[in-house]
């Protein structure tokens, strides 16, 4: 994986003189979406050994043969991005390998050698939280917990700020809804920024920051009126994403840590909610579309959903978990000061 469109012919030559009839595939987010897809089909069947690309793989990509993955320039990362990127092998019951190339030590910064140390350090399963708070301190929090920081956060400290706030949102809410670190969506949908929307680089990197940072809706209606009033009319793959974000915020405050779909029929929501709790928020579903969903212990199954297009069906989605937050009492969002 190379950070860059301009280094993958490089890293493909390379690869082919050292192993000569190697079966290589390449991906990257200037490709059209038709050859992307194929590309993408034709690595996940096994119909190719290698898979060279640049960032286009880092989130929504599960394919559980993969065991190995080779980050280019691995310095020029930040350490969220290396942590996702990571987590795109060692997806199955087998041993995986994440291997970061960077250069001699004398070369890199001193926040670079500190974010390439966590990653080493941060090896374990479930160690997500601990290279959050690694990267607030190689990075600065600003003034969450800053001088001008007041009130009940200053007094008490951040841990125990936010162990609080989410007791007293419990008790709002009067259920557990349980709490998980993030939702995974792998609908298959088309959600990127196509390069000819926004052609800088730095510029598009800089758009899917915001995107990924976003804690509401508010600011998603924000982002797509900054972009279509400063690149114009926002493409089809471009709205789609800022839609599977609205989405991921929506089924994490509900508790629901993936959703992907279940053969040809149905789309399952994977929860570590309890049943009671569940009852609780289908209440909130009107009465026709109560029957379509089906817990079941981790997961909860909405039946017939897998029968209409991708796009509908992260429309839908929106629409059912949205109905289903609503009837719940307000209440700030987790990591939201108050």
């Amino acid at each position: 994986m190379v950070p860059r469109v301009e280094g993958i012919e490089e890293i493909s030559t390379q690869i082919r003189e050292m192993i000569p009839g190697i079966r290589m595939a390449i991906a990257h987010g200037q490709m059209q979406e038709n050859e992307l897809e194929s590309t993408m089909l034709t690595f996940s069947n096994g119909d190719a050994d290698v898979l060279v690309c640049t960032t286009i793989i880092e989130s929504g990509l599960d394919i559980p043969r993969v065991n190995t993955i080779l980050i280019e320039d691995a310095q020029k990362f930040g350490l969220s991005q290396l942590y996702q990127l990571r987590g795109r092998v060692g997806r199955a019951g087998i041993q995986a390998h994440a291997w970061l190339f960077y250069p001699k030590q004398s070369q890199l910064t001193d926040v670079a050698r500190q974010r390439l140390r966590a990653i080493q350090e941060f090896a374990q399963l479930g160690s997500g939280y601990q290279l959050a708070v690694r990267d607030m301190e190689i990075r600065g929090v600003g003034n969450l917990l800053g001088a001008e920081q007041s009130g009940q956060m200053d007094a008490i400290g951040f841990d125990l700020y936010m162990e609080m706030l989410e007791e007293a949102i419990k008790e709002i809410r009067g259920q557990e809804i349980p709490q998980v670190d993030d939702t995974q969506i792998d609908l298959s949908l088309t959600a990127f920024i196509p390069a000819d929307y926004i052609p800088d680089l730095d510029q598009k990197m800089s758009a899917y920051r915001a995107v990924a940072t976003v804690q509401s809706k508010r600011e998603l209606t924000q982002i797509a009126a900054d972009w279509s009033d400063r690149y114009g009319t926002i493409p089809v793959a471009a709205t789609q994403l800022l839609r599977v974000m609205e989405l991921k915020q929506v089924a994490k405050s509900l508790g629901f840590s993936r959703i992907k779909p279940d053969g040809k029929q149905h789309v399952v929501l994977e929860t570590p909610m309890e049943e009671p709790a569940w009852n609780l928020l289908k209440e909130n579903l009107p009465q026709h579309l109560k029957s379509r969903f089906v817990y079941t212990p981790g997961k909860v199954t909405v039946r017939g959903l897998g029968m209409v297009k991708a796009s509908q069906q992260l429309e839908n989605l929106i629409d059912y978990l949205g109905k289903m937050q609503g009837g719940l009492p307000e209440a700030a969002p987790i990591g939201s000061p108050n």
